[in-house]
């Protein structure tokens, strides 16, 4: 298979057609004259709609074949994310959790913002689903760009399908290059002290480490947009932590659940719980001094004034919901 084209992530070039393609004018057809053909019955508007969908799919194929599709230097693979990744995600998102979407006004409709969301559930799935709700709901259909810890760069395949979906490491350059190039850039502070937190922890937010994140959004001059996702808590109750099996296993925790490793490859299936993902209103970064992000108590501050703000909305929203899977 051909490799694909790197294109640097700033520079915007126009997509090259494969080798052998060549625009030409299509001649008219010649005049004739007019038949009256016999009343038959009408194509069948489902039939048009396969054709076109398997014109689709093999055309997909060949540009894939041929290497005729284009990732940046991050190897974000739009067309790929677009047409397989965010369909395959798409059922669990809109069938299986049946996400409700609210403030999806207060992210930008261009130009780069940084989304700060809790995290949880013992397996990321949660970051999936936020990724889906931007990229579906928003007027422009913005892709959300994670940023993931080392361990989903190091596994095999996952770390590939990171890639192509458009995610990349948690650390500041990778972050604050994204944003200065007007991406969305969404991040979970509390890492694995949230996601692996105990059932009995829920919904009480972990540390956000010393406030990168926010160092990065003032030296790129982007808004901060919290996020309160509420409904990932309950999909892997974890009720034990087998420390010794996941020092072995070279990970940071080992889920025990009332369904794993209990029930097996069954046990992993995640509970359909109801989600509520709300996107609170921006807090602006461009107002401040350049060397504000040098400013260890300013650093605090917004800090702690983002995570107040998810906290505050996810006991709201916890108030209102009538069940967990209803």
């Amino acid at each position: 298979m051909a490799d694909a084209k790197v294109i640097p992530f700033d520079e915007d070039r126009p997509r090259r057609r494969a080798p052998g393609r060549r625009v030409r004018a299509v001649p008219e057809p010649e005049r004739r004259p007019e038949v009256v053909e016999p009343a038959g019955p009408a194509p069948s508007p489902a039939g048009d709609g396969w054709d076109k969908r398997i014109a689709g799919g093999l055309a997909f194929l060949r540009r894939r074949i041929t290497g005729d599709y284009e990732v940046d230097e991050f190897g974000y693979d739009k067309e790929l994310t677009d047409q397989v990744l965010m369909s395959l995600i798409r059922p669990l998102y809109d069938k299986y959790f049946r996400v409700e979407v609210k403030g999806i006004e207060n992210i930008p409709k261009e130009g780069g913002a940084l989304i700060v969301a809790n995290h949880s559930g013992t397996l990321p799935l949660d970051g999936l689903m936020m990724q889906v709700a931007v990229h579906d709901h928003h007027p422009a259909q913005r892709h959300l760009r994670l940023l993931a810890a080392d361990l989903v760069f190091m596994l095999p395949v996952v770390n590939e399908l990171a890639r192509k979906a458009g995610h990349t490491l948690a650390c500041a350059e990778d972050a604050q290059r994204l944003l200065e190039a007007g991406e969305l850039v969404g991040v979970m502070p509390e890492g694995f002290k949230g996601i692996g937190k105990p059932f009995g922890d829920r919904y009480k937010l972990q540390r956000f480490g010393r406030g990168g994140f926010v160092s990065t959004a003032l030296r790129a001059g982007t808004p901060i947009v919290p996020c309160s996702i509420v409904g990932a808590e309950e999909i892997y109750p974890m009720i034990g932590n087998a420390k010794t099996l996941a020092r072995l296993l070279g990970i940071p925790y080992f889920p025990i659940t009332p369904t794993f490793p209990w029930l097996g490859p069954l046990g992993a299936v995640p509970l359909p719980t109801k989600w509520t993902i709300q996107f609170g209103e921006p807090i602006p970064t461009d107002g401040y001094a350049a060397e504000a992000a040098e400013d260890p108590m300013l650093m605090f501050n917004l800090t702690d004034q983002v995570r107040e703000q998810i906290q505050h909305t996810l006991y709201k929203l916890l108030v209102q919901r009538r069940s967990v899977f209803f």
